[in-house]
């Protein structure tokens, strides 16, 4: 991306979104609920415009080469408009973010003091291939009071266009400012540094895609960033796992998306049952079209698998790619995970509570599945509705962020005069 002088234009949207956050902000939660309920609506009334745009960045993103775990992300077909609407309700449904107080507790000296959650203001969106996210961060952002500004990729850009046509509407239905869902729709790339540098108008920026984006955004940003870094996502199966519940881990958590940061890119297998599970699982790897890349030891068991290179052991491939390593023990998974991971998604297949234990304690990514597929660190499969992103940064939040994560704890403190230093008013009284 090149460093070219701000042009305004993505400063004069941020400009109007802020302000437009006030009229969010300004609405009760039943208003809020309302609204992204219509929103859901108009995304269902604008099916087919959706289908056609998504349609036009398809073609042209298949012209240009794109590979298909891209392709995969981009494409929008009856089944996930629907579901895109069913997640925007499911958030529309989910408790107020802003409601009452999260803790209250009286001092002393008869002060209560409450903290309560507010909005975040304007939260950026910077995004590639997913035009889900349009929706998905909209709902989530109006949801818990702020207003959004979408920077989305140049491959989604008709698919973008549409889906914030449906939500404008939606704010027009409302007699709410469209600029509360501020779409920037040139795609040159500087206006991306531009909105990077908005500290005065941009509360906080959430870059979603492939890695260069997130290394650009966290190394040139002047506002806050949460990253939704890259899923290099490991599964470990223990001495103690049962292996038909380990095989069905596997399968779902590689194959059944495997272009999604949530898919398994590891294998780590416990050496004590690697003989009696490694020929299963290979074959079931091979049988859904998936290239494995293992170790010696791996290879020692199945002469077809390829070598496996230590970078290989640090790839996001998502793609039928996946690198396996026969371990001593937990304690090295937990040191090849330590040296590889990216804080993303960590399972363990095993039947033995203490190693669970163990493993949960010894891993500190922002999810870690026992007996449970990957496939799970999910917005809208832990109970969110949907998500604005998988915060892989130790923050206020870490791990998938629904509505209550776009907002931020503050304190009310509420008394009767009370003073600090009641010696300093005696002569006055």
């Amino acid at each position: 991306m090149n460093a070219a002088p701000p042009s305004g234009y993505v400063r004069a949207l941020a400009q109007r979104a802020r302000e437009a956050a006030a009229a969010i902000a300004a609405l009760d939660g039943a208003g809020r609920r309302a609204l992204v309920e219509t929103m859901a609506a108009r995304i269902e009334a604008g099916h087919d415009a959706i289908l056609a745009a998504n349609a036009e960045d398809l073609a042209r993103a298949r012209a240009a080469g794109l590979g298909a775990a891209l392709l995969d992300r981009l494409l929008l077909d009856p089944a996930r408009v629907a579901a895109l609407a069913q997640a925007l309700r499911e958030v529309a449904a989910q408790p107020d973010p802003l409601a009452g107080a999260t803790r209250r507790e009286t001092r002393p000296n008869g002060l209560v003091v409450e903290r309560r959650r507010v909005p975040l203001g304007l939260v950026a969106m910077i995004y590639e291939a997913r035009p889900n996210v349009t929706a998905d961060a909209a709902a989530l952002c109006l949801k818990a009071g702020n207003a959004v500004l979408l920077r989305g990729g140049s491959e989604a850009r008709a698919s973008n266009a549409a889906i914030a046509a449906c939500l404008h509407a939606a704010l027009r239905a409302h007699a709410l400012p469209e600029a509360a869902v501020a779409l920037v729709a040139d795609p040159a790339r500087e206006h991306v540094l531009e909105l990077l540098q908005l500290s005065d108008l941009v509360d906080l920026a959430i870059p979603r895609g492939g890695e260069g984006l997130i290394r650009f955004v966290a190394e040139h940003a002047r506002v806050p960033v949460i990253k939704h870094y890259k899923g290099v996502c490991h599964l470990y199966v223990d001495r103690a796992a049962d292996l038909g519940k380990a095989l069905d881990l596997l399968v779902d958590g590689k194959a059944s998306r495997p272009g999604v940061c949530n898919a398994l890119e590891t294998l780590l297998v416990h050496r004590g049952i690697a003989a009696a599970f490694l020929p299963r699982a290979l074959a079931a790897l091979r049988g859904r079209g998936v290239e494995v890349r293992g170790c010696a030891r791996t290879r020692a068991l199945d002469a077809e698998v390829k070598p496996a290179s230590e970078a290989d052991y640090a790839a996001e491939f998502l793609d039928l790619i996946l690198a396996v390593r026969v371990v001593d023990d937990l304690d090295e998974a937990l040191a090849h995970i330590a040296r590889h991971g990216s804080d993303h998604t960590e399972v363990i297949a095993t039947e033995d509570p203490a190693a669970a234990e163990a493993f949960v304690r010894g891993t500190r990514s922002s999810a870690v599945m026992v007996n449970a597929s990957s496939r799970f660190n999910d917005g809208g499969q832990l109970g969110l509705g949907a998500e604005i992103g998988i915060s892989t940064t130790r923050l206020h939040a870490y791990g998938p962020m629904g509505a209550e994560s776009l907002t931020i704890e503050r304190f009310v403190v509420r008394g009767e005069g009370q003073v600090r230093h009641p010696e300093l008013l005696g002569a006055k009284r």
